[in-house]
């Protein structure tokens, strides 16, 4: 087979440089040109199931094959066990075909074809067998993160949020409704064949749930700006904060700016808006969503939210401040986070969104509002963090705070507070 054309290798050389690297290439997807649904599900699954399969491979195996052998049997047993809809000989086949594109590579394609193999013949039994282990590593979480689940949101509550995180992604778009009416959007999806379910989150934002297999690119409207891919869950921060025509608003952690363009849509006027973003290779992508969204008139700055005051001098009425976070309220759509969850992680993110906070609300107004928010379910990162933040600065107080689940939302986690200015 084509070396080019082997979807199985291509994800095999993805999940080999994550393992190594302890990054998701999440670039990588981009450049896909062959089989982008196929190796975006098997990347994604081996990653989220990752304690499975090792647990798996290291059971039938004395001594661990190189990195690249290893990525290329999870894909394999993940197919076999999970990818009901792709037939056991090819998941074989073309797997053990992959193995084959390394150093030693038909020896190594032995010992592929003899695991998968096996997996195949034992499928039955290593689901008994996986049944009766932690049920941290049924479902394939690290057994502290999970562990801690079960202690702040009870054992059913935790096994129901790991269950959701294992489950495909949605992709959602808003509509956005100062450019197209609902009915006018559904419409023009009726006459493509393009079958979407809404999602009616609030009384004034309306959200549709992309088709599987559909590219957000082909849908209509989307050169228009008829709509943003952006989860329900990002609104509540905006709703918080509730931005005013002519107010003085900075999004101080701007990119990819979905948050962004609902403020902007929210103000009807966004000449006061300003966007923030730190890093140089996001802003590019920032400033095509807002061209495509017909937003020609705010003010993007590359700026560190730590200490905005170096790149601007305005004072402001509102800021909103989406920190970095630990991203555990949207491990359903991150499929490496859950694996670099840990005490010392969100020990180095608390002090980085405590600077934040005290770099950001030096630039509000009298009686201004500032809105922190993150996409983790983390009390050390939310309400114990504002708390704590509050005691050591007695000019602000927590005027209002949502927290979102996802089980019980079906969306993303979010967490949003809304703190005032005395």
């Amino acid at each position: 087979m084509n070396k080019k054309n082997n979807s199985r290798l291509i994800a095999s050389k993805i999940i080999a440089d994550w393992i190594e690297k302890e990054f998701f290439p999440e670039k990588e997807f981009y450049r896909l040109q062959v089989d982008r649904g196929f190796i975006i599900e098997v990347v994604q699954g081996c990653i989220k199931n990752y304690a499975i399969l090792k647990w798996l491979l290291n059971k039938w195996t004395s001594k661990l094959p190189s990195t690249y052998s290893q990525a290329v049997i999870y894909v394999g047993f993940y197919q076999i066990l999970f990818m009901k809809n792709v037939e056991d000989y090819a998941a074989i086949n073309e797997t053990v075909e992959a193995a084959k594109f390394q150093s030693d590579g038909l020896g190594a394609a032995k010992l592929v074809n003899a695991l998968l193999r096996r997996c195949q013949r034992e499928v039955r039994e290593v689901r008994v067998e996986l049944f009766n282990q932690e049920i941290s590593l049924q479902l394939s979480h690290p057994s502290d993160l999970f562990d801690k689940w079960v202690k702040n949101f009870g054992k059913q509550k935790a096994i129901g949020l790991a269950k959701w995180n294992n489950l495909p992604p949605q992709t959602f778009l808003r509509i956005n409704q100062t450019k197209i009416k609902v009915d006018d959007f559904t419409k023009e999806l009726n006459e493509r064949e393009i079958k979407v379910n809404i999602y009616n989150s609030s009384r004034k934002e309306i959200f549709v749930i992309l088709p599987r297999g559909v590219s957000v690119s082909s849908m209509p409207g989307y050169h228009e700006g008829n709509f943003v891919v952006q989860d329900p869950a990002t609104i509540h921060a905006v709703n918080l904060l509730n931005p005013k025509k002519n107010e003085k608003i900075l999004d101080a952690c701007s990119s990819p700016g979905g948050k962004a363009m609902l403020i902007a849509e929210r103000m009807v006027e966004a000449k006061n808006l300003t966007l923030m973003e730190i890093h140089e290779d996001r802003i590019p992508r920032l400033k095509e969503n807002l061209k495509r969204c017909k937003l020609n008139n705010i003010t993007v700055v590359k700026g560190d939210a730590r200490s905005p005051k170096n790149v601007l001098s305005e004072m402001y009425d509102g800021i909103l401040c989406d920190v970095p976070c630990s991203n555990s309220g949207v491990l359903q759509r991150r499929a490496d986070a859950r694996w670099r969850i840990g005490k010392e992680r969100i020990k180095k993110l608390n002090i980085l969104q405590n600077q934040i906070l005290d770099g950001c609300s030096k630039m509000l107004l009298p009686n201004g509002r500032l809105v922190y928010s993150t996409c983790s379910l983390e009390n050390e990162e939310n309400e114990n963090l504002i708390g704590n933040w509050i005691k050591h600065n007695s000019e602000f107080y927590v005027e209002d705070s949502i927290s979102i689940f996802p089980p019980d939302s079906k969306t993303d986690g979010a967490y949003a507070a809304l703190i005032r200015r005395c």
